[in-house]
Order: structure tokens, then C-alpha cells, then sequence
């Protein structure tokens, strides 16, 4: 029995109703053979961006805000405080070798899916440079794997100009053989963002290419819908990877590159609610936060909104 009465050392004091579930409660550390229904991984890593970005520090801020919610969802009258996580911490990346780092990403990746300790798993980033050996990983665990990549950019950038960096993704993992262009779907594509040869790139290697023109006529839902019917039906695998930056900067300040006319916040959420509804999706990555250039977390709380939308059905 403690010999205070209020006085907690070593612990953080908060209040605690005792009806309310927050969903960090309902996250354990991994343990040799624990089962879960999310497995969620840290791949903190940010120096091969193209922009001045402290990314690396997302998968914190990230979790941090899971905190502020609860596991209780009013519109499906459902209390998902049953449904348990594990925790495979942080890669613990090189300060220095970029390639040691992209090969560290891949293994730990890897070494947690062989665990088969989970039935869905979230890669939180970094910079989204980590989703070519997050997707390396899953291909070759699952087979052949289809992505949907909600962005303003291609990420096809070549290697000439800088190497393997937060650009060029898509490009290391279509020209790797990790994924057929007819597999990956690009959603939220932004006008004033992306370079002609990028644009054609992409369109010759067959890549679905959807703009936020495409999104104001047809609708986010949509195109979502009709994308995940027409990959099931040729993959095996399909994996989401959203970067960020894709929101509108005024729902998502703390990205390295923000700009105007992107999805609403409410928009990347229905939108992550219709494609994880389909029994082939298995992992996300979220990717492109920058908490120190946030204002309040409004962009970790919506990555964690987007965690809570893929995790709960």
C-alpha cells in the first residue's frame, strides 16, 4: 500500500471516468505469442525527405493522441473496448546509412508479420519513404498485393536527382517488381504538384491515377468503392497507404507539404471507412506529419481518426 494518499511517483496523474474506455488501454507491448486484432508498428524515419521534416517523431505524437478517444462509436452503438492491439514498438533506425535503414524497415516489417499474431496491422511513419520496405515486406509475405495511395503526388521521383528519398516510393517498388502498375490506385492527385514526366510515368505503367478533379465529380466514396472491387478481384493483398498530405491544409497543418484543394477531413475518413470494409484489405500505413510544424496535433488526431476508422468495424 502506498504511503501517499495522492502522490503517484512515476506516474502520470489523469483523470479517469469510469465508463469511458480511451483506446490506448486496449494496446499491449508485444509479447512472444500474444494475439490481437491490430498489430501497429513504428517506422520512424525521416531523413531521406526531400523537405526539412521531423516525421520520425509522428509515430509518438500519433499514439499520444489515441489517448484523447474512446472506444465507444455512438453511430454504430458498438463499444469496441474488447478489441485488443499489440504494440511492436519503434525500428530502431541508423543515424546515418539511409540504405541500412531502408533494410532495418523491411526486416522488422517482416519479422512482425511472420509473428501471425494479428488479423490487421498499421505502419505509422516517418516520411513516406517507409511504405517501399513496408509493401516490399507484405508482398513478399502475401503475394500479389494491390495499393491504394491516397496523395497530392505521384512519388515516382527519379533516382537520379537525389536517390532513394520520401519521392520515390512507388517508383523503387514498380521498378523493384514488388507491385504491377495496374495494381496501385492514386487517389486525391493535386493539380500544380507533380511534374508532366511523373504524370506520364505513371499513366504508362498503368497506374490508376484519380485527381481531386476526379474526386469533386465522381465522389471520394466512389471511387473507392470501385477501385478495392477491381483490385480484389486480381490480388491477393491489398494494403492502404495515405499520406497526409493529401488532406487540405487547413484540416492538415503539419505536413511538410501542404497545399490548398486536398480531400476535407471528413472525406479521407468515409474514404478509409469503405476500403477497409473489404476482407482483403490487411495493413495501412500512414505517413507525412511533421509534428513540429503542427498546430495542436490537428493532424495527429486525424491520423488517429483514420486509425480508428480501419480498426473498427
Amino acid at each position: 500500500m502506498s504511503e501517499f494518499q495522492y502522490l503517484t511517483p512515476g506516474k502520470t496523474t489523469l483523470f479517469k471516468d469510469r465508463y469511458v474506455t480511451k483506446v490506448t488501454e486496449c494496446i499491449t507491448p508485444y509479447t512472444k505469442g500474444a494475439k490481437g486484432d491490430i498489430g501497429i508498428i513504428g517506422l520512424p524515419a525521416s531523413k531521406s525527405s526531400i523537405s526539412p521534416s521531423l516525421a520520425s517523431d509522428a509515430p509518438r505524437t500519433i499514439r499520444n493522441a489515441l489517448g484523447a478517444y474512446s472506444t465507444f462509436s455512438g453511430e454504430n452503438h458498438v463499444d469496441y473496448k474488447d478489441t485488443p492491439m499489440i504494440d511492436f514498438g519503434d525500428v530502431h533506425i541508423h543515424p546515418t546509412n539511409l540504405e541500412e535503414t531502408t533494410e532495418r524497415l523491411y526486416s522488422s516489417v517482416k519479422e512482425m508479420i511472420q509473428t501471425n499474431s494479428c488479423k490487421k496491422y498499421i505502419i505509422l511513419g516517418g516520411d513516406h519513404g517507409v511504405s517501399y520496405p513496408s509493401i516490399r515486406a507484405f508482398q513478399e509475405h502475401y503475394g500479389r498485393i494491390g495499393v491504394i495511395q491516397w496523395d497530392a503526388h505521384h512519388d515516382v521521383r527519379n533516382f537520379e536527382d537525389g536517390g532513394r528519398t520520401n519521392g520515390t516510393p512507388f517508383r523503387s517498388l514498380l521498378e523493384g517488381g514488388f507491385i504491377k502498375g495496374e495494381d496501385l490506385m492514386q487517389v486525391g492527385i493535386r493539380d500544380y504538384a507533380n511534374a508532366q514526366e511523373y504524370h506520364e510515368y505513371v499513366l504508362s505503367h498503368g497506374v490508376a491515377v484519380y485527381t481531386m478533379d476526379d474526386v469533386d465529380r465522381v465522389g471520394i466514396v466512389s471511387i473507392i468503392q470501385q477501385g478495392i472491387e477491381r483490385l480484389a478481384q486480381k490480388v491477393d493483398f491489398i494494403y492502404l497507404s495515405v499520406d497526409m498530405d493529401v488532406v487540405d491544409q487547413a484540416f492538415a497543418p503539419g505536413c511538410p507539404a501542404i497545399g490548398p484543394g486536398g480531400l476535407t477531413s471528413r472525406e479521407l475518413l468515409s474514404s478509409i471507412q469503405a476500403a477497409k470494409s473489404h476482407p482483403k484489405v490487411k495493413a495501412m500505413d500512414i505517413v507525412e506529419i511533421d509534428p513540429s510544424k503542427d498546430v495542436r496535433d490537428i493532424t495527429s488526431r486525424l491520423a488517429a481518426h483514420v486509425m480508428l476508422r480501419f480498426m473498427y468495424t
